[in-house]
C-alpha cells in the first residue's frame, strides 16, 4: 500500500483536485490516464523547492498498488529505485495543477498560505473511523465542541469541529470544492453548522485543510479557514472492503462494509461506491471513571439523590426516615440493586445510589449508508459533461439517562403545603432501569437523509487559452429527530392519583400554594414498567436545509507574459438561494412535554457573488497573487452585502527556500437561525452560583449547596435578529518553507485574525457564573456585561436575610452583533524519509500547534478577556502536535501515530479562576495509535489498527466534586480507551475499459 505518513505533505497529492469544484482540463483524457489535472504545462524554469516537495509526495507511493499513482509521482518529478534504495533525480516536466487556495492552475505546490493534506491512506493507517475523528485530531483543531460525549445537546448525532479555538462555523466544508450543506438542526441549539459524519470514509481521497480567511476565493464561512473533502474519482477494478473493531473495555462495536468499482465505455466514464457501517453504543456504566459518582474528587462520593423531599423553610432536605422508616429498603432493587439510604452532609437523609451515572450513552448507536457516484461524458475535444452525487443516511440513537429521565412537583407547584409535615414541600422522583424496562428501551433517534448532487460542463473555449467550468449543484438535508419524552399532564396526573392524593386547597399560611397530604409509602415504590409507559412516549421534530447554486468559471493560465512566467486569470459568477427549516414537534412548544422544548424558525434567502484572481510571476523568485470578491444576500427584503480582499506573496531567494506571506479580509453572513429563529424555549437545571457563594458555597464545596440553588429549574428563551451584519475579520499570516531534499521538508507560518460583530449568545452556566461574580463585587457590577448579565436572569422577588435573593425564574439569550475576538497561532509542519536498504523504507512527520493569543471581548466596553489564560472563559487546548512513524518493506507497512494535547484547567479553575485554592492544570494528554498492513497477494491487504495503544484515559482531575457522574471535561477529552480494528481489502481486477 501507499506509505501513508509520507502523504500527509504541504503539497497537493497526485491526480490532485482544487477547492473550485472542477480543475480545468484543456484536453478530457479519462482520470486514470492523467497523472494530475492539469490545464496546460507553464513554460517557466521549475524551482528546487516545487520539484522537492512534490518529491516529498511522490515518495510516499510504494510499489505494486496502484500503478497510475505510482506513475504520477514519477512523472512529476523523480524516478526512483526500489523501496529502500538510492534515489536519483531525474528532471522531468512539471505540468501544472490547480492548488487549494488558488482558483489558478500553477506550477508551485506551496503557495502564500500553508496548506495540510492528508492522504486517504493515511486515514487508514493512522486508525481514523471517521473523517470528523481525522479533522478533530489535526493540530489545528485547538476548540472544545460538544460530542457524542454529552448526550443530550440538540445535535447529538452530529458531529463537527473548531479550527484554533473559534467557532464551528467560522469555518467552510467543502466537498469536492463544492459548499456542503448545513446540518438542520443547530449546534448548542443555535448555531448553524456542518455535520461531518456523512462522509464515507472509505471513498475519501485526501482531505485538505486550509488555515487562515479564505473568503475572496470561497465566500461566507471562511475566517478560520476552508476543509475540502475530496472524493475518489476513479478506482483500478472492484474493491471490497470489511472492517470490525471493538473496545477492550465494551461497547462500541462496529462492522463496516463498503464496495467501489467503475468503468468505462467508449466516451463514457462512471465510478460508484457504497458504505454501510453498523455501531453499538457505550454505556456510562462501561467505564470505570462514569459508572459511578466520583470517587477521587474534592469530598466524598455522594449518592443521586433519586428519592428526594426538600423543605421550603429550610431549603433542606427533609430526612427520609421523618416521612417512612422502611422507604429506602422497598427500592433497594433499582439501579441494579444500588439504591439505598444516603445522607448528604448538612442537607440530611434520601434514597439513591451511585451508580445512576451509569445508565446513559457515552458514544451513539449508529447506522449509516452512503452512495457515491461520479460521472463524466467527454462531448468533443472541448465539452466535457459530469455529475456527481452524493447520499447519506444516517440513524443515531442515545439517551441521556437518569439526570434527564425524572419527575418533580416544582414543575407544576413550585412547593406544596404537606398537611402532615406542616411544611412546604417539593418531591423529585428518578425513573430507574427498572421502572422502565431498561434505558435500552427509551432511546431516542435522529435520523438524517441527505444528499448533494452536482451537474455541470468543462473545456476550452475554441482554440483560446481560456478555459471554462459551469455547474449546478443542489444540496438537501432533512432530519426527524425522534425524542423520548414525559408527557406534561399524564406524568403530573400519575404522582397526584398515586402520590400526592386528592388537592385540599390554599396552604393554610396563605402564602399562595396548593396542599397534599401525600402517600409517601406510594412514592417509595418501585413503578411497574406499565405505568411508565402510561406518561411517557415519543416526540417527533422536523426540519431541513436546502441550498441551490450556479457557478460559472473562467480561467486563463497564461494570460501574459512576465518575467517570471506566464500570469494567469480566473473569475467566477455564482447565483443561489438556501433556506431552513425547524419544526418541532408541536407538544414541545406548547407545554406538552415535561421538562422539555424546543427552538423553531424558518427562513429563505437568495445569494449572488462575483470573484477575480490574478496569480502573477513578477519574476522567477518573487510571485504575486491577489483576489477579491463581493457576496450579495437579498433577505427578508433587505440587503446584506460584503467584499472581501487578499493579498499573496511567495519569495524564493534561493530555489530550496520559500518565504511568504498573505493578508486580506473575510466574513461571515448572518446565519439563517441566527435571522430567523421563532421565539424559542428552553427547560434545563444551573447552578444559582450568587445564592450558593450567599451561603458560603463556592468552590471545593459547591456540592454542599442547599438543593434548592444547587440544580435550579428555569425556562430560558432566545430569538433571531433579521437585523444581524455580517461578521468581519482581518487576517494575516507570514512563513517560511525550506526543503533542501526531495524528502526533507519544514515549515512555520504565524496566523494572526482580528474577528469584529461577532454574534453573542452566551451559555447559561456563563451567565449565572458572571451574575455571581458581579453581585460580589470581583466583576465592576456597571460594567456592560455585568448589565447585560443582570437584565437577562429574571429572579422572584425578595431578599432573604442570610443574603440570599429571589428565586432564578427564567434566562433570556440574545442576540446581537457585539463581540470580538483576536487571534495569534503559530503552525509548524516537518517530514523526513529515507531508505534503509534491505530493511525497506522509514519516514516520519509531526505537526505543531500554538495558540500565542486569543483574546476575547464579549460587549464593547468590556475588558478583553484572555481566553488562553482566563479558565472561566475558555478550556480549548493552548497547544495541539502529533507525529507518525511509518515503515515499509515489500507487502508490510506499519505506523505509529501520536496525539498529544496540551494542558488545559480543571475543574476548580474553569469555574472560579486560576488564584482559586485547588485551582491549576491538567497533564497533556498524550494518546499514541499503531497499525500494521499485509499483503499477502496483490489483490488482498490485511490490516491490524490499535488505537489508544495504552488505553489512556483523561488526565485525573480531583477538583471535580462527588457528585460528579463524568469528572472530566467531555468536550475535550473521551474514556472510550483501547479499541481494535481488523480490515480486509480485496481488489477484483484491473479497472474495466
Amino acid at each position: 500500500m501507499a506509505t501513508p505518513d509520507q502523504q500527509v505533505c504541504t503539497c497537493p497529492s497526485p491526480a490532485s483536485h482544487t477547492l473550485a469544484p472542477h480543475a480545468v482540463r484543456s484536453a478530457f483524457a479519462h482520470e486514470a490516464e492523467s497523472p494530475m489535472v492539469a490545464a496546460g504545462a507553464l513554460r517557466r524554469r521549475r524551482s528546487t523547492l516545487a520539484m522537492a516537495l512534490l518529491g516529498l509526495c511522490a515518495a510516499s507511493v510504494s510499489p505494486g498498488v496502484s500503478a497510475d499513482v505510482q506513475e504520477s509521482g514519477r512523472s512529476a518529478e523523480t524516478e526512483t529505485t526500489q523501496a529502500g534504495g538510492d534515489q536519483k533525480p531525474a528532471a522531468k516536466k512539471l505540468e501544472a495543477v490547480t492548488v487549494t487556495g488558488s482558483l489558478i492552475p500553477q506550477v508551485e505546490i506551496e503557495t502564500a498560505a500553508p496548506l495540510i493534506v492528508i492522504s486517504g491512506d493515511t486515514l487508514q493507517a493512522r486508525g481514523f473511523s471517521t473523517v470528523a475523528e481525522a479533522l478533530k485530531q489535526s493540530s489545528v483543531s485547538t476548540g472544545s465542541v460538544q460530542g457524542a460525549q454529552t448526550s443530550a445537546s440538540f445535535t447529538q448525532g452530529a458531529e463537527t469541529l473548531s479550527l484554533f479555538g473559534m467557532p464551528p462555523g467560522f469555518t467552510k466544508y467543502l466537498i469536492d470544492g463544492r459548499p456542503m450543506g448545513n446540518f438542520p438542526a443547530l449546534y448548542n441549539g443555535r448555531d448553524v453548522f456542518n455535520n461531518l459524519s456523512g462522509i464515507p470514509m472509505q471513498l475519501v481521497d485526501r482531505i485538505e485543510i486550509l488555515p487562515g480567511a479564505q473568503s475572496s476565493l470561497y465566500g461566507s464561512d471562511a475566517i478560520a479557514g476552508v476543509i475540502n473533502v475530496v472524493l475518489k474519482k476513479h478506482v483500478d477494478g472492484g474493491m471490497l472492503d470489511a472492517r470490525y473493531g471493538f473496545y477492550q473495555e465494551g461497547g462500541g462495536i462496529s462492522r463496516r462494509l463498503s464496495f467501489s468499482d467503475g468503468f468505462q465505455r467508449g466516451r463514457f466514464n462512471l465510478m460508484g461506491g457504497l458504505q454501510y457501517e453498523n455501531v453499538d453504543p457505550i454505556w456510562g456504566y462501561q467505564r470505570d471513571l462514569t459508572r459511578r459518582r466520583n470517587t477521587d474528587g474534592t469530598g466524598p462520593s455522594i449518592a443521586s439523590a433519586d428519592y428526594l423531599l426538600v423543605s421550603g423553610t429550610t431549603g433542606r432536605y427533609i430526612n427520609v426516615e421523618k416521612v417512612d422508616s422502611s422507604a429506602c429498603s422497598r427500592v433497594t432493587e433499582q439501579f441494579d440493586g444500588t439504591t439505598g439510604y444516603r445522607v448528604r452532609s448538612p442537607n440530611g437523609s434520601y434514597c439513591g445510589s451511585f451508580y445512576s451515572p451509569g445508565y446513559r450513552t457515552l458514544a451513539n448507536g449508529t447506522q449509516n449508508a452512503q452512495l457515491y457516484t461520479h460521472a463524466t461524458y467527454d462531448a468533443n475535444d472541448h465539452v466535457q459533461l459530469y455529475g456527481d452525487l452524493l447520499y447519506n443516511y444516517n440513524e443515531t440513537s442515545n439517551t441521556a439517562g437518569s439526570n434527564y429521565t425524572w419527575w418533580g412537583s416544582s414543575s407544576k407547584y413550585r412547593y406544596f403545603y404537606d398537611t402532615k409535615l406542616r411544611d412546604y414541600v417539593q418531591i423529585q422522583r428518578a425513573f430507574s432501569p427498572e421502572d422502565m424496562g431498561g434505558y435500552d428501551s427509551i432511546m431516542s433517534t435522529s435520523v438524517e437523509n441527505a444528499y448533494m448532487l452536482t451537474l455541470g460542463a468543462q473545456g476550452r473555449l475554441g482554440s483560446s487559452a481560456w478555459d471554462y467550468d459551469v455547474g449546478f449543484t443542489h444540496s438537501d438535508d432533512q432530519l426527524n429527530q425522534r425524542g423520548f419524552a414525559r408527557w406534561t399532564d399524564p406524568i403530573n396526573d400519575y404522582f397526584a392519583k398515586h402520590v400526592l392524593g386528592p388537592d385540599l386547597g390554599p396552604d393554610p399560611r396563605g402564602r399562595g400554594y396548593r396542599s397534599f397530604a401525600p402517600d409517601y409509602a406510594a412514592f417509595y415504590t418501585v413503578m411497574p414498567v406499565a405505568d411508565f409507559r402510561s406518561f411517557t412516549g415519543y416526540t417527533s421534530s422536523l426540519s431541513k436545509t436546502w441550498d441551490n447554486m450556479l457557478r460559472g468559471q473562467l480561467t486563463n493560465a497564461s494570460l501574459f507574459a512576465l518575467p517570471g512566467g506566464d500570469a494567469g486569470m480566473a473569475a467566477v459568477l455564482e447565483a443561489g438561494n438556501q433556506g431552513w427549516d425547524y419544526t418541532p414537534d408541536a407538544r414541545l412548544m406548547n407545554g406538552g412535554v415535561w421538562g422539555s422544548t424546543a427552538v423553531q424558525g424558518a427562513g429563505h434567502r437568495s445569494r449572488y457573488a462575483g470573484t477575480v484572481e490574478l496569480r502573477a510571476p513578477v519574476w522567477r523568485q518573487l510571485t504575486v497573487d491577489a483576489s477579491a470578491r463581493y457576496d450579495d444576500y437579498k433577505v427578508a427584503g433587505k440587503q446584506v452585502d460584503k467584499a472581501t480582499w487578499n493579498l499573496g506573496l511567495e519569495y524564493r531567494p534561493v530555489e530550496t527556500l520559500l518565504l511568504r506571506g498573505k493578508v486580506g479580509t473575510a466574513f461571515k453572513a448572518p446565519t439563517l437561525s441566527d435571522q430567523f429563529q421563532g421565539l424559542s424555549g428552553f427547560y434545563s437545571s444551573a447552578t444559582d452560583y450568587y445564592n450558593c457563594a450567599a451561603l458560603g458555597y463556592r468552590g471545593p464545596n459547591i456540592d454542599k449547596c442547599p438543593a434548592r440553588y444547587a440544580s435550579v429549574q428555569y425556562f430560558g428563551q432566545q430569538a433571531g435578529n433579521p437585523a444581524l451584519k455580517p461578521i468581519e475579520a482581518k487576517a494575516w499570516s507570514y512563513g517560511v518553507v525550506w526543503s533542501p531534499l526531495s524528502r526533507l521538508s519544514a515549515s512555520v507560518d504565524y496566523l494572526h485574525w482580528n474577528v469584529q460583530g461577532e454574534v453573542q449568545n452566551q451559555s447559561v452556566d456563563s451567565l449565572l457564573n458572571d451574575e455571581m461574580l458581579c453581585r460580589l463585587g470581583q466583576r465592576d457590577i456597571n460594567s456592560p456585561s455585568c448589565r447585560a448579565a443582570l437584565a437577562q436572569i429574571t429572579r422572584s422577588a425578595g431578599v432573604a436575610g442570610n443574603g440570599t435573593i429571589g428565586d432564578i425564574t427564567s434566562i433570556y439569550r440574545s442576540k446581537v452583533n457585539v463581540s470580538r475576538r483576536i487571534i495569534n497561532a503559530l503552525v509548524a509542519d516537518f517530514r523526513y524519509g529515507f531508505g534503509i536498504g534491505r530493511y525497506g523504507d522509514l519516514s516520519f512527520t509531526a505537526t505543531y500547534t500554538d495558540m500565542l493569543k486569543h483574546d476575547y471581548q464579549p460587549y464593547a466596553g468590556d475588558p478583553m478577556v484572555d481566553r488562553l489564560r482566563d479558565p472561566t472563559w475558555s478550556t480549548d487546548f493552548k497547544t495541539r502536535a502529533n507525529a507518525s512513524a511509518n515503515w515499509h518493506l515489500g507487502e508490510w507497512s506499519a505506523t505509529l501515530y501520536a496525539n498529544r494535547y496540551g494542558k488545559t484547567p480543571n475543574y476548580l479553575a474553569s469555574n472560579n479562576g486560576y488564584a482559586y485554592p485547588g485551582a491549576g492544570t491538567l497533564a497533556p494528554w498524550i494518546r499514541y495509535n499503531a497499525s500494521v498492513s499485509y499483503q499477502p497477494m496483490p489483490s488482498l491487504q490485511l490490516s491490524l489498527q490499535v488505537n489508544n495503544l495504552f488505553n489512556a484515559m483523561p488526565p485525573r482531575d480531583g477538583s471535580y466534586p462527588g457528585t460528579s457522574g463524568a469528572p472530566y471535561n467531555s468536550s475535550n477529552y473521551d474514556v472510550y480507551g483501547r479499541a481494535y480494528y481488523l480490515q480486509a481489502t480485496y481488489r477484483f481486477g484491473e479497472r474495466r475499459q
